[in-house]
Order: C-alpha cells, then structure tokens, then sequence
C-alpha cells in the first residue's frame, strides 16, 4: 500500500475522495454501456482507478461506510485489501446470458461453464431478465465469479429440488462452493412447495453458499423449509430478502446480514435461523444489523441446532410474530449454557425482552462490539463494492 503512503495535495485528496463515494453510493449506474458480444474488459467497477479507489476506501471509514453504509456498523480495525484478492478485479471479462439468445449464452450453466478451471480474473455473468429454471453449481475451481442483473428487472434462477430426491445441501438451485463470490440483483429460488408439519425430506435450498469471501448485493431468496443455505465461510448479505418458514437461514457461515428483510411465511411455528457452530474455537454466527422481521407464524429467532450456535440481532425491528420467549433450545437443557444467542437494541413489538428465555443474552455495549464491526467477517481483506456493469 506504498502507494498511499506519500502526502498529496488536499484537492488532490477531495477529487479522489468524491470519486470513492460515486462509485459505492451510485452502484448500479442507469446509464451503463451494453456489453459486446462475448467478452470484453471490465467497466468503471473494476477498471486499475475504481481499483484504486476501491483499495482506499477500505482504508478509510467514510468510504467503507457507502459499502456497508449503517451508523452502527463499524468499519475493519486495520482495511488493507489483499493483494492476492486485488489482482483478479484488474482485469476480466462480462459474459452476458439472455433467454432470447441476444447474448452469448442462453443458459446460466453454459456461462458458468465457460469459465476455465483455476480461474485467476473476476467473470461477471449479466443475467437478462426471465426466469432460469436451471440447476446451477459453481465449483470450487471456478473462484471470482460474479451474478449480475439490472435491478430493475432483476433475474430469477428457480428449480425445485427437496432433501427427498437430492438430499439437503445438493437440493439448492444455485450452489455455490469457489471462493470470491458475488451476486448482485438476482433472485434465487426453491419452488418446492410448502411442506406439512412432520414431512420428511421437505427441505428445499434456494441457495447454498460454501465458499469464503462472499458478498450478496440486493439480492431475494425465496422457499420454505431452508431457504438460504449459509453453510462455511465469511459471508456479507446486504439489502437482500429472504423468505421462509423453518431454519430458513442456516448453516456454519460467518456471516454479516445488513439491512436484510426477513419474511416468515409459516401457518405455525416458524425457525429463522438454525446456526451450525459446535466448537468453542470456531469463528462463525450470524450477525443481524438493521434487519427487519416481518411475516406470519409464531416465530423463534433461532433454535440450538448445534451445542453452541451463535446469533445476534442488533437494532433490528421485530413484528409480532416473535414468540416472547425468542429462543429456543431444541429441548435439550444443556444447550442454555453452551447457546451464544444475543439481542442488542433491537425494537418492535416482537422486542419486548420481559418474557425471554433464561439463555437469551441482553447484549451490553462491550457485549456487541464485535459483532457490530467488519471485522467478524475480516471483511478489510477481501470485501469489495456492488459491481457497476
């Protein structure tokens, strides 16, 4: 980071300064040229100046706030992106994939195979609007890829694959196991219908991400029984939605969700998350910022799915449909002292602490720090900004 490390002139510094705000707080640029046919070079997003833009404002908070943009979400203690991650977003390719056979591929899965084994450049893949029913899997050769639709006609990748026929994890319509990920303005959906009470093999992923190093942009996963599949790795979900009814955020991630709309559409008992950690040295739980709870059912925010599954609400509005309790301990007693589930300034009727479970922790200021600031998910080496296409 020498680069950074002479002084400049002031104006110098404003010009730069006013460039980094452009490009994170104006992401998805109406005005942004159509690809050519086949591949071309990267746009503004991931031209060597948004490069350089992009590295200072992991430097800086202000920056890094329009990426991560809460008042209560701190930014990494000491931002330097790794160099190892930072060439890959030099150079690249878009491909573009339209049902009408206007781009280069006609299929999601042709475009992502495409993409060579031991991928070192950043693949953007522009989805044009429709519905893909397809069954997609990003394997863990195929690093630095990213989904993008307009946001204005955001695409759908839906299939509907249940635990009965493929087993939970390989039931998802889109999976994902390479590192690097990104998804920006894509809706990902499980259309499986909505079990009984007591089926078995009812679970039906929409996404599964198993990959580190994963950021999720204005993205909407929608299904039932185990929606999102937050399954291994640093993960940062950021204006998405997410729908369901048990468990329908689970898995062992280390996972950041900002800003997140979460929609129970249960006619009984609802799950929201079902967090996976099981050993005392494990880094990962599931951080809730400025999320908002919405839906039907009679809601839980998490059950003990593992001996110490951690989660935490911060400043998150919850709708009645929260059971008063909030927490449940999959009635094994001993799971009360080894849980890590925690709420922190949250609000809305749903809120209301006085008739908590005895294991629900009331987070002091010192409490949620850490799970207030980017650096749960290490996010100073690796996060970068929504792409602009």
């Amino acid at each position: 980071m020498a680069m950074f490390g002479n002084r400049r002139r002031e104006g110098s510094h404003k010009k730069l300064d006013r460039l980094i705000r452009f490009l994170h707080l104006s992401s998805f640029p109406s005005h942004a040229p159509p690809p050519s046919k086949m591949t071309r070079q990267l746009g503004q997003a991931h031209s060597p100046a948004a490069l350089l833009a992009t590295l200072f404002c992991l430097r800086i908070f202000p920056a890094l706030a329009a990426a991560a943009d809460s008042g209560n979400l701190e930014p990494p203690s000491v931002p330097t992106l790794d160099p190892l991650f930072a060439e890959p977003e030099r150079s690249g390719r878009v491909v573009t994939v339209s049902k009408d056979g206007s781009g280069d591929f006609r299929t999601i899965t042709d475009a992502v195979n495409s993409i060579p084994s031991g991928n070192t450049a950043r693949t953007v893949i522009k989805i044009g609007p429709g519905v893909y029913r397809e069954k997609i899997h990003v394997d863990q050769s195929r690093p630095y890829v990213t989904f993008y639709g307009q946001p204005g006609a955001m695409p759908t990748i839906s299939f509907d694959g249940t635990a009965a026929r493929y087993g939970t994890a390989n039931s998802a319509t889109v999976a994902v196991e390479s590192s690097n990920f990104v998804a920006s303005n894509v809706i990902f959906e499980n259309t499986a219908p909505m079990p009984s009470d007591g089926v078995q093999g009812a679970q039906a992923v929409a996404m599964r991400i198993s990959g580190d190093m994963a950021a999720f942009y204005n993205c909407k996963f929608y299904g039932y029984q185990d929606t999102l599949c937050d399954d291994t790795g640093r993960h940062f979900f950021k204006n998405c939605f997410i729908r369901g009814t048990v468990d329908f955020i689970f898995g062992n991630g280390r996972s950041i969700y900002q800003n997140c709309e979460i929609e129970s559409v249960a006619d009984n008992v609802a799950y929201i998350t079902a967090q996976a950690r099981s050993n005392p040295s494990d880094k990962s739980g599931f951080s809730f910022i400025h999320c908002n709870i919405t839906g039907t059912g009679n809601a839980f925010l998490s059950r003990a799915w593992r001996e110490m599954s951690r989660v935490v609400f911060s400043y998150t509005h919850m709708g009645r449909l929260i059971d008063p309790r909030g927490w449940d301990n999959k009635g094994i007693a001993g799971r009360n002292r080894t849980v890590y589930f925690g709420e922190y300034k949250c609000l809305g009727p749903g809120a209301v602490t006085d008739g908590r479970v005895r294991f629900a922790r009331l987070l002091t200021d010192e409490q949620a720090r850490p799970f207030l600031t980017m650096d749960f998910i290490q996010a100073q080496s690796w996060l970068l900004p929504p792409p602009a296409v």
